[in-house]
């Protein structure tokens, strides 16, 4: 293990070489001018990796962090739209791995590699860390040494969703930032298979969420985030060029057409990134599933979801009752938000390593 000292501004830590900034050359819009315009699995929440937190946490020390990021993050959503769907993904991706820590934050010193450098987030834009840097600059000035990196992230991901029409929740804090990297060795697996792939089977999901102590509604909920994400070639183009299969279901034609002009099967631009909600990409809505039921899932794990007996009826819901997918999201973004957060000695409090 690697013990890595933090700066008082930043959330990163340590810097390994420069970054490569993520060119968003964004989908053609033309797909719209080729368009005219179940039994349910037992949901069990395990407790296992859920900690106590509170949405008071800060209410005598830094009552006013709420309003600090939402000043950075209401600037970030107007100049540069990707924040929204980098920081939201990058949420998520720090919640799987080891837990909502802040550890995917984190870049490298002399010791080696971290998380956010294996193969499964090569494409998380930077965007979003540089939103959440901004953001623990600002919240240093009012309020130094006393806001985690980790729950100024959680902060970060739900005002992105309520600046793009979703539901505006109370986030629960009290995370602490990780301290450790996991040593290179093991990090690769662990972060391997703590993420869902663009080609996961719904039983391979579900068994990762249930893991998470998140349920199979959590599942098609927080899969509601991509009604603002965007992909990048790489995790569809073989379906597109593969037929249709169980684990890769059909996509409507014209869809399947304007997207095969984006994304060759060789040679493509590796930049090139699409909408996974095609018909409403920048609006934080239900319009995701009311595509899943027309064939319009880019991903072929989206479009599974509405087809698969456990997950489907819960499509169907969320498509026709957008109150309903706004209440589930915001309840699985807290349960996310709580996966196995650290605590005492397991983390460093309030910007600050502690002693081991």
């Amino acid at each position: 293990m690697t013990l890595l000292q933090p700066t008082l501004h930043s959330c990163e830590h340590r810097r390994l070489g420069g970054r490569k900034k993520t060119s968003f050359f964004f989908f053609v819009f033309f797909f719209f001018l080729l368009l005219s315009t179940g039994v349910r699995a037992k949901d069990t929440i395990s407790s296992v990796h859920q900690h106590e937190l509170s949405a008071d946490f800060y209410a005598k020390t830094c009552p006013q962090v709420d309003n600090i990021v939402g000043s950075v993050t209401s600037q970030r959503h107007k100049t540069l739209p990707a924040s929204g769907p980098a920081t939201i993904r990058l949420f998520f991706h720090d919640c799987f791995v080891q837990g909502c820590d802040g550890s995917i934050l984190l870049e490298a010193g002399a010791e080696g590699k971290v998380e956010r450098q294996m193969f499964e987030n090569r494409n998380l834009g930077t965007e979003g860390f540089d939103t959440v840097n901004l953001a623990k600059a600002a919240v240093e000035k009012i309020c130094p040494g006393l806001v985690s990196c980790a729950d100024i992230l959680a902060i970060a991901a739900r005002d992105f969703v309520h600046l793009a029409g979703g539901p505006y929740y109370a986030v629960k804090k009290g995370r602490k930032d990780s301290k450790y990297s996991p040593s290179l060795a093991g990090l690769p697996t662990i972060v391997r298979v703590n993420l869902p792939r663009a080609n996961s089977t719904i039983t391979e999901l579900i068994a990762l969420f249930a893991a998470k102590g998140l349920t199979t509604t959590d599942l098609v909920a927080l899969s509601g985030a991509h009604t603002i994400g965007f992909s990048h070639c790489d995790q569809f183009v073989s379906r597109l060029y593969s037929g249709s299969t169980i684990e890769a279901p059909a996509m409507e034609p014209r869809l399947l057409q304007a997207l095969r002009l984006q994304c060759p099967r060789t040679g493509g631009n590796a930049d090139v990134v699409v909408p996974l909600d095609v018909v409403t990409p920048f609006e934080f809505d239900n319009e995701y599933y009311e595509g899943i039921g027309k064939g319009l899932g880019v991903l072929a794990t989206d479009q599974a979801l509405g087809l698969d007996r456990r997950t489907e009826t819960i499509v169907r819901e969320m498509a026709t009752d957008k109150g309903k997918f706004f209440a589930a999201f915001e309840a699985g973004m807290e349960r996310l938000g709580g996966i196995r957060v650290k605590k005492g000695k397991k983390g460093k409090s309030e910007g600050i390593v502690e002693g081991i």
